[in-house]
């Protein structure tokens, strides 16, 4: 199999220089006027697909930014890098795999080969063994060591065993079926451990244990607390097998730990953690909210990944923000990124997006091992908007940083209260207007002489009063939250974060920086529970060991 072949640095590429150009004629660009010269301008900057819909036209473009961009997407070889992802090419060079979290929701029919063979039957004959999991617990066939149904599943993993299953079994609350409660377990922190099982019986609860290696720090330590306290709870080793069940590569190591082979869902190395909830690391998703409606969510998934694979770059979701992305980060020095969804049960979104964006992009080597020219990932940063407007959207208005923002917001509440949903999707838009708009210095001051302030005053406050405006963000609506528009929407950002690897010709799929600190840890533990055999740590590192290692004698 090929190994994908980076094209030349982007900035080297006359659409670069073209943009660097472009850029120093945008200087004095306001939004404010280019929306009043335009009345066609929401119309030009807005696109659906999937169940989406993208506003854009609050952003600092023309037509002329558009067409550069996408310019800058041809000359950079970004549809032959996007074919090359779907065919299975190794895009992951450093680690010498494909990255196929498409091939998780392609129909059966289609073919992909993986090292001369074709994945899609495997791929299928897990979702069946899934199907098959999901239907005995929800019709309570699959039974405990005291006889009773499963009534709780606590997901055991860490990263994209826990993140992306987490955002879409809270995203999607509403479908939750009846009689079975799903919980997260993360964090090696005793504390969470502790609140989590003192809610839960053992001989209705089921355990996933969900680690590619069955060696995850996390994840195993876990996994061992929660056998522990299953034992402890009245549970024996002879009934082990029905209460854990493992999503692993490993076989061997949970066939030791006491589950079954047939309770074994496989994860496959052409599958990154940060992409995989689309596999059997969903099984909390589809337990919580049924396997028909996991499906919808591969569905929109997939209609997604066409979209991307086929739609031209100048009506292509996932290229054009990935485009505005680039624009802002290496042309006019935004470091962060802001995701502010309207919606509760999208609480989670932000996390998810933080490990997917930051742990792909974060790079600083190029495809080939040179350095990157400029900045690659931002900070990825948000939360809940109405909240977060009485904290944080300060920093937005009125700080010296420009951060760009995705607004994402149903326009049909699953729970309306009074008039409760339409004041927040107002906030929601008054916030993307506020942005854009700003308020003028003769604006602050007429505001304050209609308040009956003198001039001496007036001239005091106004300056405190002046918003620049002009800030950045797009507003991504859907009608509702429903498995295939989330579906769509989670893969509309594997696609931009792709997207923007390609231009910046680094590698999304590895996380080399994430393994050092697992590496360092190992020998940090040993030297705090009193291996002295080992080289002293740095003098700050060693420091804090010794100051643990002292309290803990005393």
């Amino acid at each position: 199999m090929a190994y994908y072949q980076q094209p030349l640095d982007a900035t080297t590429l006359p659409a670069w220089q073209a943009l660097q150009q472009h850029r120093q004629a945008m200087q004095s660009f306001s939004m404010r006027e280019a929306f009043s010269q335009d009345a066609e301008r929401f119309k030009e900057f807005s696109l659906s697909t999937s169940g989406l819909f993208l506003d854009y036209s609050k952003n600092l473009i023309t037509t002329e930014t558009r067409d550069l961009l996408v310019r800058l997407a041809r000359e950079a070889e970004l549809q032959p890098a996007i074919e090359a992802l779907f065919r299975g090419e190794l895009v992951n060079a450093s680690e010498g795999r494909p990255a196929l979290h498409t091939a998780l929701r392609r129909p059966v029919a289609d073919r992909l080969n993986v090292g001369g063979v074709n994945i899609m039957p495997e791929v299928h004959r897990v979702l069946g063994q899934m199907t098959d999991l999901v239907g005995r617990i929800h019709d309570g066939l699959w039974r405990g060591y005291s006889e009773k149904p499963i009534t709780d599943v606590v997901n055991i993993g860490i990263g994209g065993s826990f993140l992306g299953p987490q955002l879409v079994s809270e995203a999607l609350l509403p479908f939750a079926q009846r009689g079975v409660r799903c919980h997260y377990l993360a964090n090696i922190d005793g504390s969470e451990f502790h609140e989590l099982s003192a809610g839960l019986r053992a001989e209705t609860t089921l355990f996933i244990v969900s680690s590619k290696s069955f060696s995850t720090l996390e994840t195993l330590k876990n996994a061992q607390a929660a056998r522990a306290w299953y034992l402890a709870q009245g549970g024996t080793e002879v009934d082990l097998h029905k209460h854990f069940i493992a999503v692993s590569s490993n076989r061997p190591a949970a066939v030791a730990f006491g589950i079954r082979e047939e309770n074994i869902f496989p994860m496959w190395d052409w599958v990154g953690g940060r992409y995989s909830l689309w596999s059997a690391i969903g099984l909390p998703i589809a337990l919580a909210i049924g396997m028909s409606n996991f499906k919808e969510l591969l569905s929109g998934a997939y209609s997604m990944d066409q979209h991307f694979l086929t739609a031209p770059f100048e009506r292509n979701l996932p290229v054009l923000l990935a485009l505005l992305g680039v624009w802002y980060g290496n042309f006019w020095g935004a470091q962060s990124h802001a995701i502010l969804p309207y919606d509760h049960y999208l609480r989670n979104i932000t996390k998810h997006l933080q490990q997917l964006d930051m742990e792909s992009n974060g790079k600083s080597v190029r495809q080939d091992g040179s350095p990157v020219k400029g900045d690659t990932g931002p900070v990825i940063w948000g939360g809940v908007g109405c909240n977060g407007q009485h904290a944080y959207h300060q920093l937005l208005h009125q700080g010296t940083q420009l951060i760009p923002a995705d607004f994402i917001v149903p326009v049909v509440s699953y729970n309306p209260v009074t008039d409760h949903h339409q004041w927040l999707y107002a906030n929601c838009l008054s916030q993307s207007q506020a942005l854009m708009l700003g308020k003028t210095r003769a604006e602050a001051e007429a505001e304050l002489r209609a308040k009956g302030l003198g001039d001496d005053e007036v001239q005091r406050l106004a300056p405190h009063k002046v918003i620049p405006g002009n800030r950045p963000s797009n507003t991504l609506v859907v009608e509702r939250i429903s498995p295939r528009r989330l579906g769509a929407l989670v893969a509309m950002y594997e696609h931009k974060v792709f997207a923007q690897s390609v231009i910046w010709g680094i590698n999304a799929f590895d996380q080399w920086g994430v393994e050092l600190g697992k590496d360092l840890g190992k020998n940090v533990y040993q030297r705090l529970t009193g291996s002295d055999e080992l080289p002293a740590e740095d003098g700050s590192t060693q420091g804090l060991i010794d100051f643990f290692r002292g309290r803990h004698r005393g």
